[in-house]
């Protein structure tokens, strides 16, 4: 196994490292909007019975658009030999001197050996010398375990968005999208 960085030749090849999830539990969405307060809250909920999520491929609009990314320099695979298993593709947003990670996935067969860990540590260390802020990274309310790995790697919920893939989101059968950062400092 692996890390390298990725190059526009491994975009066609990011599908095979993205598979989907399985949880028992997810966080539960509240929003309230009065005069004097707003609050959007994520409480923990054990589902009657376990979901798994497959995401839909990636169209032919993300991997083109991919394409040009890991040119910056932030977008490195995890390879088995010559097999992409995981994925972090990251891009800079000069406008705000932060990394946002567009893809980050370790195929099913990989996951609970620290490769994820020594992906996004890459990653992160990419981010700390090029002087960057923050890196983002945007999830789902049902994606417990992605959420859980994401705070055990120093990234913490800062936004909600509750009509970020649709306007009906807060619908029980929907998700809501959930954006965790972790802010970088000098010696992180």
């Amino acid at each position: 196994m692996e890390i390298k960085a990725l190059t526009a030749v491994h975009i066609p090849h990011i599908p095979s490292a993205i598979s989907g999830y399985q949880t028992a539990e997810i966080y539960q969405v509240g929003y309230d909007e009065g005069d004097r307060e707003t609050a959007v809250t994520l409480t923990l909920t054990t589902l009657p019975q376990p979901i798994y999520k497959r995401f839909p491929p990636l169209d032919q609009d993300d991997l083109e658009r991919y394409t040009a990314v890991p040119a910056q320099g932030f977008s490195f695979g995890l390879f088995n030999q010559e097999t992409l298993v995981g994925v972090a593709l990251a891009e800079q947003m000069h406008w705000n001197n932060s990394l946002w990670v567009w893809e980050f996935h370790i195929a099913g067969g990989y996951r609970g050996e620290g490769w994820g860990r020594l992906l996004m540590t890459r990653l992160i260390a990419q981010a700390q010398a090029a002087g960057l802020r923050t890196i983002v990274c945007e999830t789902q309310n049902t994606n417990v375990p992605a959420i859980r790995f994401y705070r055990r790697m120093g990234f913490r919920v800062e936004g909600i968005d509750i009509s970020y893939y649709s306007n009906d989101d807060l619908n029980p059968d929907r998700e809501v999208a959930v954006f965790m950062k972790r802010r970088l400092e000098a010696g992180d």
